[in-house]
């Protein structure tokens, strides 16, 4: 019953107190630690960049990993009293839910005063170019931050918490923080293969449990994985495609995919629909979460 309750106060930690400043927050001290090893795989012939890439990934990883087993094992020598509270706060920093609903929710109260002003609140949540967007496709990407996102700041981490304590769930924000930082394509081709890869295995199953955690799309579960597959991401795609079905809105990435194609776009009201449906979909992965880690 440790573990459902370090759950449920993380949870609660994270809606009071939302993210501490990066001087104090431990995946910012870890991007730190991985930005010159990453810089230094790149450049390289593609051989080369891989490797370099990939032996960087590993190390970082396994100090992650070692580190969550010394913390995990130094918790259990505690009085449960003690352990609980202590354990909530070191699964803290790889939840972030709150931030991300706050964000998404100053898209729509910056679009409502300006485009430009939606435009650069957008910038913050995404690397998309934000200036060839109109407000329709502002919030279109908007919807889809919070969507993959529920997945990535929140799903997967207690996911991963779930079946293997604190190792995994720091494991799982290190693998994806490595991927923001590595996984792109032209120059981090080579370098930030392994990332990519890496985040693809370890969010396959969390991405489309978050994509039932969105709630029940009408259209059927086959029509929910006929959309999700028009994205180049093998798992992003099926929250995002949820939520676009759930919320009868067309969603996608200029010249490279649509979502519901036939819908209309998105309004004010579709994207405040969205941030009902994704905390709905927090607060069923949360009971879910608890449910696991207490059998």
């Amino acid at each position: 019953m440790l573990a459902a309750g370090a759950v449920a106060l993380a949870w609660v930690i994270d809606a009071r107190l939302g993210e501490p400043r990066d001087a104090w927050h431990p995946v910012a001290w870890f991007g730190r630690l991985a930005a010159p090893l990453g810089r230094a795989a790149v450049g390289r012939e593609p051989r080369a960049a891989f490797l370099a890439g990939t032996l960087a990934w590993c190390a970082l990883l396994a100090l992650v990993v070692a580190a969550a087993l010394a913390v995990q094992a130094l918790l259990a020598r505690l009085p449960g009293w003690l352990a609980l509270p202590l354990t909530a706060l070191a699964l803290k920093p790889a939840l972030a839910w709150r931030m991300l609903r706050r964000e998404v929710a100053a898209v729509e109260a910056a679009l409502a005063r300006d485009l430009d002003e939606g435009r650069a609140q957008l910038a913050r949540l995404c690397s998309r170019d934000v200036q060839v967007l109109d407000a329709s496709g502002v919030r279109e990407t908007a919807i889809e931050t919070l969507a993959e996102n529920c997945n990535d700041s929140l799903v997967a981490p207690l996911f991963w918490f779930v079946v293997a304590g604190l190792p995994g769930a720091w494991a799982w924000r290190a693998v994806n923080t490595l991927d923001a930082m590595w996984g792109y394509r032209g120059r981090w081709e080579w370098a930030g293969k392994c990332a990519a890869r890496a985040d693809d295995l370890f969010a396959w199953l969390p991405a489309r449990l978050t994509a039932l955690l969105l709630g029940p799309v009408r259209a059927g579960f086959a029509t929910l994985r006929r959309e999700a597959v028009r994205t180049p991401s093998p798992n992003g795609g099926w929250p995002m495609a949820a939520m676009a079905l759930r919320l009868g809105v067309r969603l996608g990435k200029p010249g490279v995919y649509v979502l519901n194609g036939d819908a209309p776009a998105p309004d004010a009201a579709a994207l405040t629909q969205a941030l009902r449906l994704g905390e709905q979909a927090a607060r069923r992965a949360l009971v879910l979460a608890m449910a696991a880690a207490g059998a």
